[in-house]
């Protein structure tokens, strides 16, 4: 965690919208892409309180930055990333909408059957343009930057294992 000498000699951290913005980079398509912590499902994420009397938590980065720009999230409401690119956390990008909109936009079920050649970003962030993207035989599209770092680390994993034995 970064600390911050205070007024008075004593080090402190910094604010979460200081850690926020060190951790955000501005691309072309208007996308602030988020270049800190990414959770397993692609969204970003950042530790807001103090970690010295336990009230330290992480909290996805699309929502503070919802929360910090627009306001509070209205009851029985979730955020939704009208641009697709869950690295996202440009305040503009984002929506209050119910569950079963965020659903019906998003990338599961039949909804991402249907839009799958719309989707413009993988889950990490990575374009999905010409250059970027495997397809399979089945039409199905993907990544090849996470692709390549997926099969590297399999490969890491098996030869490992296999010398070992």
């Amino acid at each position: 965690m970064n600390k911050l000498r205070l007024s008075n000699g004593r080090f402190g951290t910094q604010p979460p919208l200081t850690r926020f913005w060190s951790k955000v980079r501005v691309t072309t398509p208007g996308c602030w892409e988020w270049k800190g912590a990414i959770g397993s499902k692609g969204y970003g994420g950042l530790r807001v309180g103090s970690r010295t009397n336990g009230s330290s938590r992480m909290i996805q980065a699309h929502r503070f930055a919802y929360e910090t720009f627009v306001g509070p999230i209205p009851p029985g409401k979730e955020i939704d990333h009208l641009c697709r690119n869950r690295a996202c956390v440009n305040p503009s990008h984002l929506g209050a909408v119910t569950h079963s909109e965020n659903c019906r936009r998003g990338d599961t079920g039949i909804y991402a059957i249907r839009k799958g050649k719309q989707q413009t970003h993988c889950l990490r962030g990575h374009p999905l343009d010409n250059l970027n993207t495997y397809v399979d035989g089945r039409g199905k599209r993907s990544c090849k930057i996470c692709r390549r770092d997926n099969l590297r680390k399999w490969r890491q994993k098996h030869e490992t294992s296999r010398v070992s034995s």
